[in-house]
Parts: C-alpha cells; sequence; structure tokens
C-alpha cells in the first residue's frame, strides 16, 4: 500500500532538513577556500547536503510552521542571513591579510606589480596574493576549517532554527567587523610602512642638501630593498600574529550567536 504524504509531514520534513540546509549552504558558499571560484557550486552543495545530513540528528526539534506561509519564508531568510553572517566572519579574516599586503605594496611603490586572484577573479598585488597563499596553508595546517565548522554548527543549539536571529545587534556586530579589519590590518602593516616612510623622508632630506643627485632613479630599488628586508622580519612574527587574529575570529563567531 502506498504512504499517503500529508502537509504535515512535508512541512515536517522541509523544517528538519532543508532549514539546517539553508544555513549550512549559505556559510559554506561565503567562507574562504570553499566558497571561491577553485570550488564548483555543485561541490558545495553536495558538501552541504552530506553534512545536512549528518548535523539534523543532532539539532533541536524546529517549530511546527507551514513552510509555505510568511512565518516560513521569515525563518527561511533567517538561516540564510545566519550563515552568510557568519561566513562573512570567516572572510574578514582573509581580507585582513589582504589588506595589509595592499597596504605594504602601495608603500614599497609594488602596486603595479599585480596579478589575477584565481579564487576570487579580481586583479590584486602580488604581496597581498602571497599573504593570501600563506594564510590559506596554515588555516588547513591548524585544521582551522574543522575548528570554523565546529564553531557554527554551534549555532544550531544557540541560536535554534525559529523566527528568531540575528537580531539587530547582531546585524550591527557584523557591520562593525569592517572597522576591525582596517585596524587590524594597519596595525599588521604599520612596522613595514613605516620603515619604507623613513626612507622616503631620508631621501626628501638628501634632495634638499644635494639637488644635482637624481633621487628618483635611486629611490625606488632602495625603498624596494628596504620593504622587503622589513617584510623578512615580519615574517618572525607572522604565525602569533595569525594566531592571534583567529582566535579572535572565532570568539567573535561565538559573541554573534549569543546576541539578543
Amino acid at each position: 500500500m502506498p504512504t499517503e504524504i500529508s502537509a504535515d509531514l512535508i512541512n515536517q520534513w522541509v523544517g528538519q532538513h532543508l532549514w539546517p540546509l539553508f544555513r549550512l549552504a549559505s556559510f559554506m558558499m561565503v567562507i574562504p577556500f570553499i566558497g571561491t571560484q577553485l570550488v564548483p557550486a555543485r561541490v558545495r552543495l553536495g558538501l552541504a547536503l552530506i553534512i545536512t545530513i549528518l548535523v539534523v540528528p543532532m539539532i533541536p526539534p524546529v517549530p511546527q510552521v507551514d513552510a509555505f506561509s510568511a512565518d516560513g519564508v521569515v525563518i527561511t531568510l533567517q538561516q540564510i542571513l545566519i550563515g552568510v553572517g557568519m561566513g562573512f566572519a570567516l572572510t574578514a579574516l582573509f581580507q585582513l591579510f589582504v589588506v595589509a599586503g595592499q597596504m605594504i605594496a602601495m608603500q614599497m611603490g609594488l602596486g603595479f606589480a599585480s596579478m589575477v586572484d584565481p579564487a576570487n577573479g579580481v586583479s590584486v598585488p602580488v604581496l597581498a596574493q602571497i599573504y593570501t597563499i600563506t594564510i590559506t596553508l596554515l588555516y588547513l595546517a591548524m585544521n582551522g576549517h574543522l575548528v570554523a565548522f565546529e564553531v557554527f554548527i554551534e549555532s544550531f543549539r544557540t541560536i535554534p532554527i525559529g523566527l528568531e536571529g540575528l537580531g539587530q545587534a547582531g546585524v550591527w556586530q557584523l557591520a562593525h567587523r569592517i572597522s576591525w579589519i582596517f585596524v587590524s590590518a594597519v596595525l599588521l602593516a604599520l612596522p613595514a610602512v613605516t620603515a619604507v616612510f623613513i626612507v622616503n623622508i631620508s631621501f626628501g632630506v638628501m634632495t634638499r642638501a644635494a639637488p644635482q643627485m637624481n633621487i628618483f632613479a635611486l629611490g625606488f630599488p632602495i625603498g624596494l630593498i628596504f620593504g622587503l628586508f622589513a617584510i623578512w622580519v615580519l615574517h618572525a612574527n607572522f604565525l602569533p600574529h595569525f594566531e592571534q587574529y583567529t582566535r579572535e575570529t572565532f570568539e567573535f563567531m561565538r559573541n554573534l550567536q549569543r546576541q539578543p
């Protein structure tokens, strides 16, 4: 005898599987490495579907709401907002180093030395691309992707599926995260930028003292050498900075789940 599929059964299936899938899929479409153009969209959706099947037995019960009602649409949008918001918080960690690399490259005069980033399809300075490759390898070597998924799956318990989502405070926290990117990037790039700036000031003094000297022929290579030396010195403390910013990012993702 064929089993009759009722509307309540469809609503229960939608609540138990599709709403977690919306949250997971939107998260995986935004996060670094997996959410870039290097991974096809079908692969990301397939991974989201597999993780959803594994996660569904562990999440709290979902509310019995008609999937095609206004409340069902609100719940769906809330799940997408939560996934995109937490993915943006993780993406901010990578963009921090990209912005720092661009600041150093512009100060050194390497702003013209750009290449196409295969992950995003945009042109970025070579130094920023080197920083991106470095933090991607560190992120994978330190199992950052596993920690990110662990923190994200915790959101199903701290922010259960329902009409309540991130809220106004959570959205404001995400908006303020952009300022955190620039502040942290400036602090990271400040030693190299300051070193090159002092070299430029010294060449300005030399120009006043010896006007016949061709400063433009000497300034660029010497400034480039000092900038590369500053980058080499900064790489000694690259891992501690990365650990600090990664810890702050995961703490922010956890605090974001507790916003009313």
